[in-house]
């Protein structure tokens, strides 16, 4: 059987300038990258503004588990899927981080025969996107130490930087440094610590801003400090926000690829959902919804995460309304949940399932919130059986949500069909879309932060640390309480703990503190003990990736 990397290094990839003549975009409208990948340029979407735009459908999933889900996979055989049925399809997905590359998940391209291709070039330095955050993102805390260093003008209070430096790779060693050690000439020196490039707000801008001059006005709002006097220092405050303008001027611009069936497919902007909003680029869906009939998308982890910031950060922001929701769930990870080891999930198992099953349900019932249709696609593997495969047909018939078994893995897109057939008749039979958030911006942070918890988590309730009141009663006080909530939780569970799995039940979330991303455009909630700076694991995926002396790559999934 061969590995992921070695089915996409024998693809027949198509050049770039054919997938973007099958799109009809002009060749004065494509900055190519090698031949098989390009940006578009920055007038595109003005060009195409008085198309129509095409149905959004967002890929989701329950709780990931150590078995696997395989949403992405699932995304791009849908896409496949949809082309082959005879829809014009365009995929968009987040760029993946050199953090988990490196570290235990992997690559974030795919898997089998449903993958996006170049995929080493995805997977690794792709058109540096990331580079140019991480620059841009450490010139801001240049300048912030600069000007500590050159008389403190602003009177900014070091012990009330906010603003941390980054990088995109997993090291728990920076979490937490010392700087400007080694007398006068070195700086000022203070504590500080560096977060994963992906957890960055200058990611989070890039992914929501609308244009080259939204962008310079989201990236000047940027709350770095305060000053002796307690008053906010925003990144507009040290004058660089041109310059950081100009390291991601070509970033902001959406790169296209495309799957192994040559599906065309965007691949910008790459936030966590964990501790970060967890969504591609709104310009990249953006440009795929006025290029496609039908755009595919997808949202980080589990719905509690991904897909609830997905519809209540981006699709506000953006005035996005998805179609459709495909929920992704494997009979492993339901039997997983009803508490199953990972070492016996091959094994028919119908009272874990029966158990486990509950936290597919609590998934579809939350979408359902958002007043969007629901289609569950299930990764099938040849170890479930069919028993269990009619109990969870039995189950979503029960619940009226369409089910399709799903062999995109093996199969690509022709492994996808029948889902991609129940996602446009469901589609079509719901007609015109009711999509609404599931909370008032209007609301207090504390009021919208209970909201989520209970409609999505199930929780009893919030409880708020000290820390937390605090920063929340600081953020509200300079003007900031009418913003969406991201909230940064394990995504191995609906509660902050992630050994309670299936459907939790007598729990409060406890929120530990609040910050704010002003530039972004929301509230940051975290909670448990989730960091912005993984580690490695004792074992990381680096151990197995290779280069050969002809620049072959191996060892990447």
């Amino acid at each position: 059987m061969l590995s992921d990397i070695e089915i996409a290094q024998s693809a027949e990839m198509k050049r770039i300038t054919e997938i973007t003549a099958d799109l009809g975009i002009d060749e004065a409208d494509i900055e190519p990258y090698g031949h098989y990948k390009a940006k578009l340029s920055e007038d595109l979407y003005t060009k195409l503004a008085d198309n129509e735009n095409g149905k959004l459908i967002l890929v989701t999933a329950i709780n990931p588990t150590p078995a696997g889900e395989g949403k992405t996979t699932i995304s791009v055989g849908l896409s496949d899927a949809m082309r082959r049925i005879g829809k014009k399809t365009v995929l968009a997905l987040r760029e993946p981080s050199l953090g988990p590359v490196f570290g235990m998940k992997g690559g974030a391209a795919g898997g089998g025969y449903a993958q996006v291709v170049p995929m080493e070039d995805i997977n690794l330095h792709f058109t540096g996107d990331m580079h140019a955050i991480t620059v841009a993102n450490n010139l801001l805390c240049a300048m912030i130490d600069n000007h500590l260093q050159q008389g403190n003008e602003l009177r900014i209070d070091q012990r009330r930087i906010l603003f941390k430096r980054c990088m995109d790779m997993n090291d728990r060693a920076l979490r937490n440094i010392l700087i400007g050690l080694g007398g006068k000439a070195n700086g000022i020196p203070r504590e500080d610590g560096f977060n994963i490039t992906v957890a960055s707000e200058v990611m989070a801008i890039l992914c929501l801003a609308s244009d080259i001059a939204d962008l310079k006005e989201r990236l000047g709002n940027i709350l770095v400090a305060y000053n002796l006097s307690g008053e906010p220092i925003y990144a507009k405050d040290l004058g660089c926000t041109g310059a950081m303008t100009a390291l991601l001027k070509d970033a902001l611009k959406p790169n296209l690829v495309q799957t192994l069936e040559n599906t065309p497919a965007f691949i910008h902007g790459g936030p966590f959902a964990n501790i970060a909003h967890g969504c591609n680029s709104l310009r990249a869906t953006k440009l795929a919804l006025k290029l496609g009939d039908y755009v595919v998308t997808e949202a980080g982890f589990g719905s509690d995460l991904g897909a609830e910031k997905f519809l209540d950060i981006k699709c506000r922001i953006g005035e996005l309304a998805p179609s459709c929701v495909v929920l992704v769930a494997t009979i492993k990870a339901l039997k997983y949940n009803g508490g199953v080891q990972k070492q016996d999930l091959a094994k028919e198992n119908m009272w874990a399932l029966e158990k486990g099953i509950v936290n597919l349900k609590t998934h579809i019932e939350n979408m359902h919130k958002y007043h969007v249709p629901v289609v569950v696609a299930i990764n099938r593997f040849a170890t479930d059986t069919d028993e269990e495969v009619k109990f969870v047909r039995d189950f979503c018939a029960d619940m009226g949500v369409e089910v399709s078994m799903c062999e995109v893995f093996a199969k690509g897109g022709e492994g996808g069909m029948d889902l991609a057939q129940k996602v446009c008749e469901t589609i079509d039979l719901c007609g015109e879309n009711e999509f609404k958030p599931l909370y008032d911006t209007h609301a207090t942070i504390k009021d919208k932060v209970e909201k989520i918890a209970k409609e999505i988590y199930r929780a009893d309730g919030v409880v708020f640390t000290p820390q937390a009141e605090k920063a929340i009663k600081e953020i509200e006080s300079i003007g900031f309480w009418d913003l969406p909530i991201c909230v940064a939780k394990t995504q191995y569970s609906l509660s902050d703990n992630p050994n309670l799995l299936g459907k939790p039940k007598n729990f409060k979330i406890t929120v530990r503190d609040a910050r704010l991303s002003s530039g972004a455009g929301f509230v940051v909630i975290y909670t448990g003990d989730i960091l912005t700076m993984p580690g490695l694991p004792k074992a990381p995926a680096a151990l197995n990736i290779d280069c050969d002396n002809n620049g072959n790559i191996t060892g990447l999934f």
